[in-house]
Formats: structure tokens, C-alpha cells, sequence
């Protein structure tokens, strides 16, 4: 996709400051700092509109980004930081779940993973939640450039086994230095929102 505009409307934390706009969302989940910000910069070709940081659990709200004026990146706080209170997990938990089980614009959830390492118990348990309640799920595996392109095929097995994969879900190897598996994304949001 060509990318002509591409803008964060809203930082949302409940149903009620959700945009109205009735477009396709795709909603990206996925542990603290494990590269969120960076595969939305890269999908857009933008440089810095998500802000990235070295340091964990930087959001914490639902942030909308409008992108062509014809759908909805959602940036969901990550999780399995442990330096935030229990009580603000909670709340992150409640708010993301309010997202997911709720919003009838979504079309998939993109759940992104690290490629050089297994999935993480939490990884498990966001893919087995999507899977419980029906929704649709890519899953990304990124930092690819950080592995030889020989051993993709193995790592992508171990994270494949780890969380279980649907086969109806997709996988895609990915990386936000080098744009491997940009183009194979795009393409299957497209396909998404065509359903």
C-alpha cells in the first residue's frame, strides 16, 4: 500500500473515546518493547509517528493511528513489564480486553512476536485469548535481520510450536531494519479487510 497519510487521532482508554469512524482496525498486541512501534513506523514510512523507547511500558493507552484516511492501526500497551503496579496491569488488561471483545471494527489482531527467542508464557496467553473469543490473528515474527536468513525456517518452527498456531492463521517473518515481510503484511491486511 502507498502510503499518502498517516496520523495518530486518539489516545484512547475507554469505549467512549474510540473513534466513530466505521473503518477496518487492525489492533497490534505484543510484550513490552519486543518492536511495536518500530513495525508501525516501518509499515507507515514514517520515521518517528510511533514513538519507540528503550524503555518497557512506555503506552499505556489505546492508540488510534489513521493511515490513507481508510483504516486504523490500534497500538495496544504492552504486556509482561513488570515494573508497573498490579493494579495498573489490571486496569491495562481490562481496557485491552474491553478493546477486543468489543470493537466490531476490528478486523484482525497482528500479535508480534521476537524471532530470536520462543514465544513468552505471556505470548501464549494473548494468542490463546484471541483464539477463545474468535479473533482473527497474524502473527509477526520480527528482528529477523538479527538472525542469518539461513536459521529463519528453524525459529519460525520453535514460535510456531510455542504458540500453537492456527493453520488458518498467518505468520510472517519481519524486520523493521531491513522491511523483510513489509510488503507480504500489507497484503494481508488488504485480504482482511476485503472479507
Amino acid at each position: 500500500m502507498k502510503i499518502k497519510s498517516a496520523e495518530i487521532v486518539i489516545s484512547a482508554v475507554k469505549p467512549d473515546q474510540y473513534p466513530d469512524a466505521a473503518l477496518p482496525e487492525f489492533a497490534l498486541a505484543g510484550r513490552s518493547n519486543v518492536g511495536k512501534s518500530s513495525f508501525i513506523n516501518k509499515l507507515l514510512n514514517r520515521r518517528n509517528l510511533a514513538r519507540t523507547s528503550s524503555k518497557p511500558g512506555k503506552t499505556q493507552t489505546l492508540n488510534f493511528y489513521l493511515v490513507n484516511e481508510l483504516l486504523h492501526f490500534v497500538d495496544v500497551p504492552g504486556y509482561g513489564y513488570a515494573k508497573v503496579s498490579k493494579s495498573e496491569r489490571e486496569a491495562w488488561g481490562r481496557m485491552i480486553e474491553t478493546y477486543f471483545t468489543m470493537r466490531e471494527q476490528l478486523k484482525a489482531a497482528v500479535l508480534i512476536t521476537d524471532l530470536r527467542h520462543p514465544p513468552t508464557a505471556d505470548d501464549r496467553m494473548m494468542y490463546d485469548f484471541l483464539k477463545h473469543h474468535g479473533i482473527p490473528a497474524i502473527v509477526i515474527a520480527t528482528k529477523a535481520d538479527k538472525i542469518p536468513k539461513g536459521k529463519w525456517q528453524k525459529h519460525l518452527k520453535v514460535t510456531k510450536e510455542t504458540l500453537d498456531v492456527d493453520p488458518e492463521d498467518p505468520i510472517v517473518v519481519f524486520s523493521s531494519e531491513t522491511g523483510e515481510g513489509k510488503d507480504k503484511v500489507w497484503a494481508l491486511f488488504q485480504e482482511y479487510m476485503d472479507r
